[in-house]
């Protein structure tokens, strides 16, 4: 049986959309990078991983810091656009569609055979050290627009890309019309595995987060990245490519929950614009974390130009939520999606 090959890719873009690099690397083993002069930072990584899926045509899996990349084939993303006609979920054609259209069709192409592909996420700036690899040489191509191939591990390489610095409340929130997104945890939403609830109100953010763009080119959403509605908006920002701000109540507050849980978080934490945490430190029981993310629903109140709010009109915690938001902002600028009504 033919051996599995690693691979690490990356992608790295100055400006976004700007001049960008991406590269792969074979832990010990082979490399390559290029980059281009135009372009932006999704589609270096989807670069990445298209180059290195057609230069290994046996048993491979890819080891990328990209959600993007790696969740379309981990939560099927492309059944959905190949079902529509390469279209998304508002009937407007895929993003990045000519990359990743080979890039799907060879995925499957080798499904299911012992040429497969398989698709793993490591956190970004980690001190993984081939992710820091295929990082320096993304971020080296980008800088140099020279492209680079060898037979083993380079002995000279780049400087790494820096990572998102997290943010206290004192900083400056980033520019642009600012949406709030909150609501329901899972219980409320159909549980903590997939279900067709779930489904139903994370496609509905997507569209409702798409048509705000339309109106606001400028879009910002605003989620505590909780679990729920408030991932759900994370998720919804980043298909719509819409930037988004991660606000934490204080540090370490997903640690209870369980492994595939912290695993999306620090994803999502990944992919933020910038993350804001409001606290420097764990509170020490669960009266104060309770304090602290009141601390955090009324910094999200006072930062925010509209809201949308995951909400099955049941009393509670979401429906005081609510009336602080509409007492805010006017609820004219509040937004509610009920779970009951999709």
């Amino acid at each position: 049986m033919t051996s599995r090959t690693t691979v690490y890719t990356d992608g790295a873009c100055s400006g976004n959309p700007g001049p960008g690099g991406w590269a792969w690397i074979v832990p010990d083993g082979p490399f390559a990078a290029d980059g281009e002069p135009m372009t932006t930072n999704q589609r270096m990584e989807l670069s990445a991983a298209l180059d290195a899926v057609q230069s290994f045509p046996g048993p491979l899996e890819i080891v990328s810091d990209s959600s993007y990349v790696v969740n379309c084939f981990k939560d099927g993303w492309y059944r959905g656009w190949l079902k529509r006609g390469w279209k998304n979920s508002q009937n407007k054609p895929v993003a990045n569609q000519d990359l990743w259209q080979p890039l799907i069709d060879e995925f499957l192409a080798r499904k299911d055979s012992e040429n497969d592909i398989r698709w793993t996420w490591v956190k970004g700036h980690s001190n993984d050290t081939w992710n820091d690899y295929a990082d320096r040489l993304a971020v080296e191509a980008g800088s140099t627009q020279q492209p680079r191939r060898g037979g083993s591990t380079p002995d000279t390489i780049g400087e790494p890309d820096k990572p998102k610095i997290a943010r206290s409340s004192s900083d400056e929130v980033p520019d642009g019309h600012r949406i709030v997104v909150t609501g329901h945890r899972p219980p409320e939403l159909g549980g903590y595995d997939d279900n067709p609830l779930a489904d139903a109100v994370r496609y509905r953010l997507v569209d409702i987060i798409a048509a705000h763009r339309s109106l606001h080119p400028d879009l910002v959403v605003l989620t505590g990245t909780g679990l729920g509605a408030e991932t759900m908006a994370a998720e919804a920002a980043h298909l719509n490519a819409v930037p988004y701000v991660a606000v934490l109540a204080y540090p370490e507050f997903e640690a209870p929950w369980p492994a595939p849980a912290r695993t999306r978080f620090n994803q999502l934490l990944e992919d933020a614009e910038t993350t804001i945490t409001l606290q420097k430190r764990p509170p020490e029981n669960k009266q104060k974390a309770g304090a602290a993310h009141g601390r955090r629903d009324g910094w999200l109140r006072k930062h925010a130009d509209q809201a949308i709010v995951v909400w099955n009109r049941s009393e509670g915690p979401i429906a005081r939520m609510v009336k602080g938001l509409e007492s805010e902002l006017g609820e004219e600028n509040v937004w509610i999606i009920d779970p009951n009504e999709l």
